[in-house]
């Protein structure tokens, strides 16, 4: 089946662009430029479809377009109402992503059943089903089912009471999805359906999972995917689950592992870095390794806190964000990975403190940084374009979406891309000053990529060093379970050849002191016993 997805979020703002990350975490970006909610990520890496722009709405938006409407006099003087300009409007977003390419359309609703916000969103799905039939469309309840410790009781009295406010605004559900710890009884079904009126078959458990990637098959089994084809009268054959097994296998099977450093502004919330994360799974599911993340208070790298904090990481990411704080940290970690052969990858922002660190401690250009923090620098090694400096709304600035780099040959990141030209999601407001980049050539600092008219670099690495790799993109959108980011793919690797190394060292060592300093064949031979089996 040909299907996509979308997500309409009731809060108030336009889009989450303007977000605390904090608040919502991650801005999840689509190709067509969307700042749109990290929920799109999970649907992109799930159905392997890259979404839009119509893939998000707000109420925000929906209000925006609604009084755009009024003033354009297209609603011929009428009182301009909740129902049914509102909600017609919430029904034209869901439309908007019918087209002869698309058998099925999942649209998810945010927020709560009883929000007052998700009133008019829930009048609207009420209305879609009286006017594209009853049987085209199916409604999917998520709700849960706590485990109360004293009593050992899991309970449905939320899920009562949801439904019951549900079909209060007429709206019955066709299926439940039960959220809960742990697996809920044949019996519990059994109540909940009797209580909410739904086929006990329709009754389904998405208890808590080792892996989100273990959920599709875990509702296969719950047999959600038959109970809506029934619904919604699709004669489809059984689903093949075979990429799906096989990468749990991996997952499973993972004999190694690496310890990957993530240096942050908002590592409180790790649903900032969301797709960073889930990049890294990822790279690591591809390497047969699983991948432990040491996530890292930027502001925290900096004076003695360096070395005791990254020297034991077998990797670093460095990734984006907006605003001062804990630049310095992220810089001071950029030294730290460059000095010391660690792997690293900058993203976005995390390629503008590499170039920072390279114009302050390497070229010599005391006090280099970046105009965005500091605009009095005399080396503005990051700037912006002069294309951008009359532009006051912020949004203006912002180079957003998928775009083109050509990939200089015999780089690294022309290794792993195996290609010449590239397309990669961007999000950012500040770029590599082109007037400086003259002090860079010639050093083993090496633009790897750049825009396809040579204005704009899009990628660094330094030559020599084991992985010291930056991109002003932002990889972690596209990558897939399947099919990861190539530059993710690169640092794991190299994070795993670094650990394997010093493995190999130690091992050494270890014989060495074990053995007479006069038996060099049997010195010999036992460090190379030591090396295969670190390798193993």
């Amino acid at each position: 089946m040909r299907v996509t997805m979308q997500k309409l979020d009731p809060y108030i703002n336009v889009d989450p662009g303007t977000m605390n990350p904090f608040e919502h975490g991650e801005v999840f970006v689509t190709d067509d430029g969307g700042e749109t909610d990290l929920d799109l990520g999970h649907y992109e890496r799930f159905i392997d479809e890259n979404l839009t722009k119509l893939s998000n709405a707000t109420t925000g938006s929906i209000y925006s377009s609604v009084i755009a409407m009024e003033r354009q006099g297209e609603y011929l003087g009428k009182t301009v109402q909740v129902i049914p300009h509102v909600t017609n409007e919430i029904k034209n977003r869901i439309s908007s992503l019918v087209s002869d390419d698309v058998d099925v359309v999942i649209t998810e609703i945010g927020g709560t059943v009883g929000d007052i916000e998700i009133l008019p969103y829930l009048e609207a799905i009420r209305q879609v089903r009286l006017d594209v039939g009853r049987g085209n469309v199916c409604y999917i309840h998520v709700t849960l089912v706590p485990f109360i410790g004293p009593t050992g009781e899991q309970k449905t009295k939320p899920t009562q009471h949801s439904v019951t406010e549900l079909r209060s605004r007429g709206v019955q559900p066709d299926a439940i999805v039960c959220r809960s710890e742990s697996p809920i009884s044949d019996e519990l079904k059994r109540k909940i359906s009797s209580l909410c009126d739904v086929d006990v078959s329709a009754v389904v458990n998405a208890a808590d999972a080792d892996s989100i990637y273990e959920i599709p098959l875990v509702l296969h089994d719950e047999g959600l995917d038959g109970v809506v084809c029934e619904i919604l009268r699709l004669n489809v054959p059984d689903p093949d689950l075979t990429d799906w097994k096989w990468l749990n296998q991996r997952m499973e099977m993972a004999q190694r592992n690496v310890r990957i450093g993530l240096i942050g502004k908002y590592v409180t919330l790790q649903d900032a870095y969301l797709s960073v994360v889930e990049a890294l799974n990822h790279a690591g599911i591809h390497h047969g390794a699983s991948v432990e993340i040491e996530w890292i208070q930027a502001e925290s790298v900096e004076g003695l806190m360096v070395d005791s904090l990254l020297r034991d990481l077998d990797g670093i990411v460095i990734p984006g964000g907006f605003g001062e704080r804990g630049i310095e940290g992220k810089i001071n970690a950029a030294t730290y990975s460059r000095e010391n052969g660690i792997p690293c990858l900058g993203l976005c922002l995390g390629l503008q403190v590499m170039t920072i660190d390279y114009a302050r401690n390497v070229l010599g250009l005391a006090n280099a940084h970046s105009s965005e923090f500091d605009p009095r620098t005399p080396w503005p090694v990051i700037d912006l374009m002069e294309s951008q400096r009359s532009i006051t709304d912020k949004g203006g600035t912002m180079r957003l979406g998928a775009c083109l780099a050509k990939l200089r040959p015999g780089t690294k990141v022309a290794e792993v891309y195996a290609a010449e030209v590239v397309s990669e999601r961007h999000r950012h407001r500040y770029e590599f000053n082109p007037k400086l980049r003259g002090r860079f050539e010639g050093t083993d600092f090496v633009v790897a990529g750049e825009s396809p008219d040579g204005l704009l670099v899009e990628f660094i690495e330094l030559d020599g060093h084991p992985w010291w790799v930056g991109t002003q993109a932002h990889p972690e959108f596209t990558s897939r379970p399947d099919r990861p980011a190539p530059l993710f793919c690169g640092l794991v690797k190299a994070a795993l050849d670094r650990k394997e190394i010093g493995m190999v060292a130690q091992a050494a060592d270890e014989v060495s002191t074990e053995l007479d300093v006069g038996s060099a064949p049997k010195q010999a031979e036992a460090v190379a016993d030591a090396s295969s089996a670190a390798h193993r």
